[in-house]
């Protein structure tokens, strides 16, 4: 069992799988700002943050399902819980856009994990449903995708225990990122430019 002061957040591992300093800003500073992207993810979220139980094409569709787990120190919700008339539980993962990379793969992973612990169940597969193409895309839980989600929940915790950030990445990513004026990568990515800042302009070593 993890010490529940460092219980994670799941959607936490996202933010960590595209960037682990804005994870950090965001889940250690407590700092959020909105951009477009945001916005447009929570407005694309109220179905799923409905909370309402509906049948659908024979399925059971459970919307805002709290979930955690003690063995990973994990809570959070899932978008959707889905119970299949085969009996069979499906976390599913919505997102507005398109896919980029494997971050809603690891979160979505999580949210089987601690639905496993909870029913005392074997999940091996979940859904993203994508608004950009609108498409629904099966994603095995697997092996190799539970270690990389149960490693960047460990990196997560670290941060959070150290009460640290990250260094800035710098790179293609930050110029989509809402906390970009808050991060300042430019700066912030070069050691020596910061110590300079706060050496000219706070007027102390570094």
């Amino acid at each position: 069992m993890v010490s529940h002061e460092w219980v994670v957040p799941i959607a936490a591992i996202e933010h960590h799988v595209y960037c682990p300093r804005q994870c950090a800003l965001i889940h250690v500073d407590g700092l959020w700002l909105d951009n477009v992207h945001t916005v447009r993810g929570e407005r694309g979220h109220r179905r799923a943050d409905s909370g309402e139980t509906r049948s659908e094409r024979g399925r059971v569709v459970l919307r805002a399902v709290p979930l955690w787990s003690e063995a990973l120190g994990l809570s959070g919700r899932s978008d959707a819980v889905e119970v299949q008339p085969d009996g069979r539980v499906v976390p599913v993962e919505y997102k507005i856009g398109r896919r980029h990379g494997q971050a809603a793969d690891l979160q979505l992973c999580a949210q089987a994990m601690c639905l496993e612990e909870m029913l005392g169940i074997s999940i091996l597969e979940g859904f993203l449903w994508f608004s950009g193409p609108r498409r629904r895309v099966p994603v095995a839980i697997h092996a190799d995708l539970r270690r990389q989600t149960a490693r960047a929940i460990e990196e997560i915790r670290s941060w959070m225990k150290a009460q640290s950030l990250p260094p800035a990445v710098d790179d293609a990513r930050c110029t989509q990122c809402q906390l970009l004026n808050i991060c300042q990568p430019s700066i912030s990515a070069d050691p020596e430019r910061v110590g300079r800042y706060m050496e000219e302009i706070v007027g102390c070593g570094y």
